[in-house]
């Protein structure tokens, strides 16, 4: 029976790893109407063959993100230095230094006691945690990095899990609810303000290119307010979706109240080890302060330098802390790999000419920029920034929209903004800060699961709100 049983599971991964050459091979068979060069057509096989190794996981999760470059030695589908960039990026570096970081908390017992002082605070009732941690992160995202923020934020809920026992967070429901919640909450937190990504920015940049005025920052908040009390309301509605209110993470807040008061006076190491997160963390939030003085200082090269300062702490016996034999073992190589190749698989898409093809199709269509152009541009953005970067999304889709909204005669500005919301939000496949909560446990098939059904609902819900908006509020038509 057992033997039989290991031959059915061979026979199993067999078929999944052939799957992905399979649904690749399929992807050239797209209509060359809609995507004329073959090179675009050989992207979108790309992903959609990391996408299948990604949820049915015939492979590791990292091996699967080094799939850009093999085929992209194969077909030449982009340039490879433009391929190559992604697995060295300054995001990249980013994760590697945060993870290093959370590696000092580790050795210190740090970890242990943020947890305890999280439970203390917040409790260990499942609805309570879904909505503390999604507020907190949709807030820190409104005006920093969400890379930063999801960076910063994952380990430390990690860090909680595993402190009420739930270290394999791809077996525990309640883990992966939590790290897909604050990947989720940084996503959406993003939309708040022009400083919670790059995408914005570009969004702006636009915004002032078509009406030849400055974009005041003030404007975007004000005008997304009404969006984001929808995103807030439905994320974490859905979120909740199958859980009970006696749902526990595992103890009571009196318990770790009383285990926070039982543990020893922190120790230097630890404040230390806390003092170097949090001094990166604070130096990528404010840098606008210091960029002209120190330039060069980017939030990814503040995280690197706090990680290697981080190697010098010393016990009270005089040994280090921490040496690289021993931290490369606990550094989250998975999730900087993952993280990597979903950015590639994003410049495929994009210098491939496939992402064009797709914005010429919906372009091609009988639009008159009513309902159907709304909800096009919403479903367009939000599914092209699950397949690619945010900020990629944003320099592909936007000039896209303008072209197409100006060539109807119409005004650009409502369907800009209307685009903006789809450019920040994404929610099924382990891409950009989604691939954060994947390093650390969560099952991208779980992601997919429960990304697909928010995905619907939120394009449905962003469609009917920034139609209505454009319809009956004329702020939502002027900068």
């Amino acid at each position: 029976m057992k033997k039989d049983f290991a031959l059915l599971k061979k026979h199993k991964r067999l078929l999944l790893t052939l799957g992905g050459p399979a649904l690749f091979a399929l992807c050239l068979l797209l209509p060359e109407s809609v995507f004329p060069a073959l090179k675009a057509r050989y992207a979108i096989g790309t992903v959609a063959w990391m996408a299948f190794w990604w949820i049915t996981g015939p492979v590791d999760f990292a091996v699967t993100a080094f799939l850009p470059i093999a085929l992209n030695a194969l077909l030449q589908i982009a340039d490879m230095s433009a391929v190559i960039a992604n697995y060295a990026s300054e995001t990249i570096l980013l994760l590697l230094g945060a993870s290093i970081l959370t590696v000092s908390w580790e050795e210190t017992g740090l970890d242990r006691r943020m947890a305890a002082k999280f439970l203390s605070l917040v409790g260990s009732n499942l609805r309570s945690q879904v909505i503390f941690w999604f507020l907190l992160c949709a807030f820190l995202s409104s005006i920093l990095p969400n890379a930063v923020v999801c960076a910063a934020v994952t380990p430390i809920a990690v860090s909680m899990l595993r402190y009420v026992g739930q270290a394999d967070i791809a077996k525990s429901k309640s883990g992966s609810l939590l790290l897909l919640t604050i990947a989720y909450a940084t996503g959406v937190g993003g939309l708040a303000s022009p400083l919670g990504g790059a995408m914005n920015l570009v969004t702006v940049d636009y915004l002032e290119q078509v009406t030849g005025q400055e974009f005041m920052y003030i404007s975007w908040v004000v005008r997304f307010l009404p969006i984001m009390a929808i995103l807030i309301v439905s994320n974490i509605l859905i979120l909740l979706i199958g859980c009970k209110k006696s749902d526990q993470l595992g103890g009571s807040r009196e318990y770790f109240i009383n285990q926070y008061k039982a543990m020893p006076k922190i120790s230097s190491e630890e404040l230390i080890s806390l003092c170097l997160f949090l001094l990166a963390t604070l130096l990528a939030f404010t840098r606008q302060l210091y960029q002209n003085l120190l330039p060069g200082l980017k939030p990814a090269y503040v995280f690197i330098i706090c990680a290697i300062l981080s190697f010098l702490i010393t016990r009270k016996d005089g040994s280090r802390l921490m040496t690289w034999k021993k931290a490369q073992t606990k550094i989250g190589w998975e999730l900087i790999y993952v993280f990597a190749g979903g950015l590639a698989a994003g410049t495929l898409i994009s210098k491939s000419g496939a992402a064009d093809a797709i914005g010429d199709f919906i372009a091609s269509t009988n639009m008159n920029g009513g309902f159907m152009t709304v909800f096009a541009i919403v479903a367009f953005t939000v599914i092209l920034s699950d397949v690619t970067s945010n900020t990629a999304t944003a320099a592909v889709a936007i000039p896209i929209v303008i072209s197409v909204v100006q060539g109807l005669g119409l005004n650009p500005i409502p369907y800009i903004y209307i685009a903006s919301i789809g450019v920040n939000l994404s929610y099924m496949l382990p891409t950009s800060i989604r691939a954060i909560p994947v390093g650390y446990g969560l099952e991208p098939r779980y992601m997919l699961k429960k990304g697909v059904p928010i995905t619907i609902v939120v394009i449905l819900l962003m469609s009917v709100a920034g139609y209505l908006l454009m319809k009956f509020w004329p702020a939502f038509s002027t900068i």
